[in-house]
């Protein structure tokens, strides 16, 4: 249950506004807009600074739409940054772990990068081992989006079209993006999309987070909620066998709150395929709109964050593939198990599952989800 201290954030996926100091005594939002580096060809990428009358901070720049900062107090009211990345463009145009960023066409896997759509077969990328991974070699990811202010409101959009064949997904595609701060202290990240062709999409934000702040450790004292009776396991590429397991009795049981370190190392096969945790849950919904997927809790801030969405799935990945190569903000080093994720989205590999929830567009129709991020503090 949500603490009557709580400050909500909704923080969008991608772009971040700042908002002036005043905004909460109804000035009308503001975002600050600076420079950040250039691409490779000499492109302007611009970085986007939000910030709500509580305090909370967000920063996010074109390059990915990726969150590089994310400032939320702990129950002493101190404030860190609560998710992992670098400090300059640089560092982010080189190989990373998809810290922060929109992911798209498709988020998660696709079994050996192919899936039959109408009859016809698509070959996509195999970058992830025998399979597709988050949309393949250059994804949504690691592209410059144009990104603009919403008139009036807290909030930044970014769009982008994926042209027909881009990593081999048929289509062009018009995506949008809103990232929306409100003094609430919500993030809610809202999703669109259209296209000309049949195609499939699953977009989703990969932000890694420890809500101790930077340079804090590992994650797994963290207490975790997953509002789930069943998940999706997985063969040894961690492709979807088909089935949806029953949680209980099983390491992947977080309907109570548990420390994601309680059981990650047990002897379950399925851990032993993820190396740990990277499993789609099946999220428990009655009808549509927002439902609660998660909560998470870091026990010495109290730092709280919770998800809303409107996803049927839900992806937690405890950071098992972090091995301390990576040196990020202040110097923090980012070792094993040292973030997390919870990518909302469609089921991985849907295109092959036709039980599955679908994950077809077609002309006419419009891909639209949205997930809440509510920050706060517990006691």
């Amino acid at each position: 249950m949500m603490c009557s201290r709580s400050f909500l954030l909704l923080v969008p996926l991608g772009i971040l506004c700042a908002v002036i100091v005043g905004a909460g005594q109804g000035n009308a939002p503001q975002v600050k807009r600076e420079p950040f580096g250039r691409m490779p060809d000499g492109a302007a990428v611009d970085l986007f600074t939000l910030k709500n009358a509580g305090g909370i901070e967000i920063r996010a720049m074109a390059y990915g739409g990726i969150i590089t900062s994310l400032r939320v107090p702990d129950r002493s009211g101190r404030f860190d940054d609560v998710v992992l990345g670098f400090d300059r463009l640089d560092d982010y145009l080189k190989d990373h772990p998809f810290f922060g960023a929109i992911i798209g066409r498709y988020g998660n896997r696709i079994a050996k990068g192919q899936f039959t759509l109408d009859g016809r077969p698509y070959k996509l990328a195999t970058n992830n081992g025998p399979n597709h991974l988050h949309g393949g070699n250059k994804g949504f990811d690691k592209v410059l989006w144009n990104a603009a202010a919403v008139p009036g409101k807290n909030a930044v959009t970014f769009t982008r079209t994926s042209p027909d064949g881009e990593e081999g997904y048929p289509g062009n595609l018009r995506v949008q993006v809103t990232y929306t701060l409100t003094d609430k202290n919500e993030l809610i990240v809202d999703y669109r999309a259209t296209t000309d062709q049949p195609t499939v999409v699953n977009l989703t934000q990969h932000s890694y987070f420890n809500l101790a702040g930077q340079g804090s450790g590992d994650i797994l004292g963290h207490t975790l909620m997953l509002n789930a009776d069943r998940y999706t396991p997985v063969d040894t590429t961690l492709i979807p066998t088909g089935e949806r397991a029953l949680v209980a009795g099983t390491p992947f049981d977080f309907r109570r709150p548990t420390a994601i370190g309680a059981r990650i190392d047990q002897p379950d096969p399925q851990l032993k395929n993820g190396l740990g945790y990277d499993h789609n849950w099946v999220l428990n919904r009655s009808g549509g709109g927002l439902q609660l997927a998660a909560r998470v809790i870091e026990p010495k801030s109290g730092r709280m964050m919770e998800i809303r969405t409107t996803e049927p799935g839900i992806q937690f990945y405890s950071g098992n593939f972090l091995d301390g190569k990576l040196t990020g903000k202040n110097k923090a080093q980012y070792k094993h198990r040292t973030g997390f994720c919870l990518e909302t989205q469609h089921f991985p590999d849907s295109p092959n599952h036709p039980s599955f929830p679908s994950t077809t567009l077609r002309p006419g129709s419009e891909y639209r989800t949205t997930t809440v991020f509510t920050f706060g503090v517990s006691k």
